[in-house]
């Protein structure tokens, strides 16, 4: 079993990845609602968007933090890759809806759900740490939805979601990486210090 204390990490980024992927692997059979008490206390306003992910194995599993958005009467919406080297886009997501494969394993909803704008996005990650980095997969999809956004001053409520065991001390961060505001996990949600 993996304490769940922060870790140093490796000296680059894909030695970081691969030990990140090896350590989340450990404890990804945490379930999914044992993020909801974390979620709840986050600052979401009522009405707002909410866009989370389809979990690809590993990931934390936000289903049920969206089924409960949903629940409650707010949007739900998940991510599409729409382009290589552009921002993701989002459609709308209801429990039930029937969902159409993307690139690199994806899942999103069909064009007929509806195109939406989030006010707070889920992002997975394989590690974070306090000060709002977050490691990736090194595609950049988030950081540059993230970019898009601030840079049009749209605010947008960046929370990664993630295993307690996943976080690391001082993340390297390179320029284009766009911080965290806040991380959940089955423990506790974190606002980020900058």
């Amino acid at each position: 079993m993996t304490e769940n204390r922060p870790i140093s990490p490796p000296a680059d980024k894909a030695a970081l990845r691969t030990a990140a992927l090896a350590r989340r692997k450990e404890v990804s059979g945490i379930p999914g609602d044992a993020f909801l008490p974390a979620f709840a206390a986050l600052p979401l306003v009522p009405g707002s968007v909410l866009a989370g992910y389809w979990p690809m194995a590993g990931e934390a599993d936000v289903r049920p933090l969206l089924t409960a958005w949903s629940a409650q009467g707010f949007t739900a919406a998940l991510p599409l890759v729409a382009a290589k080297d552009a921002p993701l886009l989002f459609r709308r997501w209801h429990p039930g809806l029937e969902l159409e494969a993307g690139p690199h394993k994806t899942w999103h909803p069909p064009a007929s759900a509806g195109e939406v704008t989030p006010d707070a996005l889920l992002i997975p990650l394989l590690a974070f740490d306090r000060t709002g980095g977050r490691l990736g997969y090194g595609g950049g999809y988030y950081d540059r939805t993230l970019e898009a956004f601030r840079e049009a001053g749209r605010r947008m409520l960046a929370v990664g979601v993630a295993f307690a065991a996943q976080e690391i001390n001082g993340l390297p961060v390179e320029p284009h990486d766009q911080p965290l505001d806040w991380v959940i996990t089955e423990d506790a949600a974190v606002e980020m210090t900058r």
